[in-house]
């Protein structure tokens, strides 16, 4: 169905029909409202172009990744970030526009879509402690939220995150409390401030229990199932080896059990294994259940409430910034067990 025929069935002009479906003010909301209900049970959408300049807006939101040395675009939990973000992009009317960039013109980036005019709004991943990003984009006076939060950011911000301290804490509380004392921690990298919160929660546990901090029991790389099975090779073959771990990922965790494996012993009889679990759909923790122990938070969850968020400035831009902390869900599984020597 094309505009004329749009318009011929509801007895409406074309003009009409036009202003109404792109936001003009001067239509009333009950012949808006008929317009739009026709549209939808038509499958018709309006253009694009006259849309925008209608309400000054180009409803598009920008996600910037450097593509060269910090492989953004190939971290697994990316794509179902994507989805949840845009499960409310499509309900308010905004699509996606992606740019990959190499690390140094990630700044460049930015300015250029804001002088441009190219998106209403900013998604910022993977911040670091104190990012200089978080300025930039304050300086530039454009909607945006950042997934994860910029430890010593000096200003305020919106943000949605994962309380990553209070999860690996509780992570390493449970082993200990199995009587594990070698616990090996495989984080992602701790350039990222949501790894150097995981990091602090694990050895905050360790302190309280008066366990002394290893640190050939602490490794920090990229969250792959390679990273995790060397991480895991190593301090299984230390003099005092681990009896357990806990990963940053499930990918690592895969990688760890392999590990285990390959030294003859049974996860979660002899080591014992706790890994984040970000509910990827592609995926999953066991079917029936699950297989690691695992403290979980769907990633789809908060791209959905980081648009949200983001959408919500954009219609309003002098809302306060909201902060959304998500608390992790501690779930048990086959991986982890007592101490060897110490079952009751």
């Amino acid at each position: 169905m094309n505009l004329k025929e749009l318009a011929a069935e509801l007895g409406l002009s074309q003009t009409t029909v036009s202003r109404a479906l792109n936001g003009y003010p001067e239509v009333s909301e009950a012949t808006r409202e008929r317009v739009e209900a026709a549209a939808r049970r038509h499958n018709y959408f309006p253009n694009a172009r006259a849309r925008s300049l209608a309400t000054g807006r180009t409803h598009a939101i920008g996600h910037v990744l450097p593509g060269s040395t910090k492989h953004e675009i190939l971290n697994p939990i990316f794509g179902d970030f994507i989805a949840g973000a845009s499960e409310e992009y499509s309900r308010a009317g905004y699509e996606l526009m992606l740019s990959v960039v190499r690390d140094e013109d990630e700044a460049n980036a930015y300015r250029e879509l804001v002088a441009k005019g190219t998106v209403d709004g900013i998604i910022v991943h993977s911040p670091k402690e104190n990012d200089e990003r978080i300025p930039l984009l304050k300086d530039i006076g454009i909607p945006f939220v950042v997934h994860g939060r910029s430890t010593e950011a000096d200003t305020d911000y919106s943000w949605v995150d994962v309380n990553s301290r209070r999860a690996f804490h509780q992570a390493t509380r449970l082993l200990l409390d199995l009587g594990h004392r070698r616990i090996g921690l495989v984080n992602g990298l701790e350039t990222g401030d949501f790894a150097i919160r995981r990091r602090d929660g694990y050895l905050s546990a360790l302190e309280e229990a008066g366990v002394a901090r290893d640190g050939d029991l602490m490794t920090s790389s990229e969250m792959t199932e390679t990273h995790g099975h060397e991480a895991a090779c190593a301090m299984l073959n230390l003099p005092s080896p681990a009896t357990a771990f806990i990963c940053s990922s499930m990918i690592m965790a895969i990688g760890v059990r392999r590990a285990i494996h390959d030294k003859g012993l049974e996860m979660g009889r002899d080591v014992s294994v706790i890994t984040y679990d970000d509910d990827l759909a592609y995926l999953r923790n066991g079917t029936t259940a699950p297989i690691f122990t695992a403290i979980r938070s769907s990633v789809r969850t908060a791209g959905r409430q980081a648009a949200e968020i983001l959408t919500s400035h954009i219609a309003d831009p002098s809302l306060p910034p909201q902060h959304r902390l998500l608390e992790a869900e501690l779930l048990l599984g086959d991986s982890t067990g007592p101490l060897r020597g110490q079952e009751t």
